[in-house]
């Protein structure tokens, strides 16, 4: 043996993906539709699982019934609890400027007219379709803003001030951002239009405006330092920025509705909360049993025993996602039970690893089946991952729930006397919850609610937050 020659010994521990255990992973994951759109490939490829039309009267495998506090169907509230009407869009169109309201154009630009009909003049709707006419097929201006407002007013013998608002009344339309001059007007148009208070908005603004760049490196890291703000606000606000349409024009064709299905129903009944697995989001698949048998009686070919052997790994990987969903919806009902009934403010502090330990299973795994899943509380529909609510420091108190406690303080302000950051801190103080002025202001940001000076009466209260 060489002196030079050495010997080394590793030691680790590695995890044996099976095809099985991968396949009980991955079903975990998939949100309400992908799940269907599963199941449909499923079976198509395998002809011996069969769906059972008519749901079980026991929804979950039999160790979790056990604990007594899970519902069968039919003692479920009544299906029109758990309807949630989706959007959609309408309105027909024609070509020809004088018959918007009549036909049925697919052109983007036409049914963004038909929907303005009722709201312009004809002056007016004749200068929106000048500027749709020079917008290429995404919405945007297709030659220079100002070239375009010079052969406006040559056209309609107008000033630059009445293009300007007709082309401003697009931007802001439905859909908005159409006749943009470039993304950051489409987007920061899309951002103005948000409903209501969208918490990150402003910051989502901010990055808009100065950091597109970076934006488009998603580097997080890198956002977050430029804009002196915290990684976990500047997530939010980029997945705000994310979730707009950078092609508002091809937004407005007509879609089917589309609503919500909710995974699990939340209902209180006999002076406590039930917890069951929504029947038309827990399709129940089986192994059609005549086969099974025929194969269990005579020899079967390999392509035949593996396809068995598939069936059987769908059908538990269905079953260990549908224990796992509803032990995840009883824990989280348990510990959110003060939020259901009293609101916002009543929101606990809960984490992935609170959910991992009592379920006693792996954080990852909790990560995964409330990705993209559903609760329909007597609150509305929720989307599971809302429950979770980071501890704030040194109190036993939710960040979520002193939100909801600014927000409430400052709906409540006197109009000609906004509270200022400091003043709400202090009023927080008095109910037992300390925060410094800074997080009020991060948390009044993340609400989209502009500074004290801006909410005075007269002024205008969410956009110009940034100003202040």
């Amino acid at each position: 043996m060489k002196a030079s020659a050495t010997t080394s010994m590793q030691f680790g521990q590695s995890l044996q993906m099976t095809p099985q255990l991968l396949q009980s992973i991955r079903l975990l994951q998939l949100d309400g539709l992908q799940l269907e759109l599963e199941i449909r490939r499923v079976l198509e490829q395998n002809p011996l699982l069969e769906l059972d039309e008519e749901p079980v009267a026991n929804p979950v495998p039999e160790r979790v019934d056990a604990a007594g506090d899970v519902a069968a169907f039919d003692e479920l509230p009544e299906s029109s609890m758990w309807d949630v009407r989706g959007a959609s869009w309408s309105g027909d169109d024609e070509d020809g400027l004088q018959r918007i309201a009549a036909g049925e154009s697919t052109d983007p630009h036409l049914r963004v007219l038909q929907r303005l009909a009722s709201e312009l003049d004809g002056d007016a709707l004749e200068i929106a379709a000048f500027w749709l006419e020079h917008c290429d097929d995404s919405g945007y201006l297709a030659a220079p803003h100002a070239a375009l407002i010079e052969t406006g007013r040559t056209r309609f013998g107008c000033g630059a001030d009445a293009l300007e608002t007709v082309r401003q009344r697009l931007l802001a339309g439905d859909p908005a951002g159409v006749a943009a001059r470039d993304l950051r007007e489409c987007l920061l148009a899309q951002l103005a239009a948000l409903p209501g208070r969208v918490a990150g908005r402003v910051l989502a603004r901010c990055i808009v405006e100065s950091a597109l760049d970076l934006l488009a490196t998603h580097d997080i890291v890198a956002l977050a330092k430029s804009l002196q703000r915290d990684e976990a606000d500047v997530q939010e606000a980029v997945r705000i920025v994310l979730s707009l349409d950078p092609r508002p024009a091809q937004s407005g064709a007509p879609v089917e509705a589309t609503a919500v299905v909710p995974d699990v129903v939340v209902w209180h009944a006999d002076a406590g909360w039930r917890v069951a697995l929504n029947p038309a989001a827990a399709p129940r698949v089986s192994i059609n049993a005549g086969y099974e048998r025929a194969l269990a009686e005579s020899p079967a070919s390999a392509p035949m025993r593996d396809m068995l052997q598939e069936a059987r790994w769908f059908t538990r990987g269905l079953s260990m996602r549908y224990d796992t969903l509803l032990r995840t919806a009883r824990v989280i009902v348990e510990r959110q039970a003060a939020f259901l009934e009293r609101g916002e403010e009543a929101m606990a502090p809960l984490t992935l690893k609170d959910v991992a330990d009592a379920i006693g299973m792996h954080e990852s795994t909790v990560s995964r089946i409330t990705s993209g899943k559903f609760l329909q509380t007597p609150r509305g529909t929720i989307e599971m991952k809302r429950f979770f609510a980071v501890r704030l420091d040194g109190a036993n108190v939710s960040g979520a729930a002193v939100k909801a406690m600014v927000r409430r303080l400052i709906d409540a302000e006197p109009a000609q006397r906004p509270l200022a950051d400091e003043a709400i801190a202090a009023l927080l103080a008095r109910q037992g919850v300390h925060i410094a002025r800074r997080t009020v202001a991060k948390y009044r940001e993340q609400l989209d609610i502009a500074p004290a000076r801006a909410r005075r009466r007269g002024a205008r209260p969410t956009l110009l937050a940034r100003a202040g």
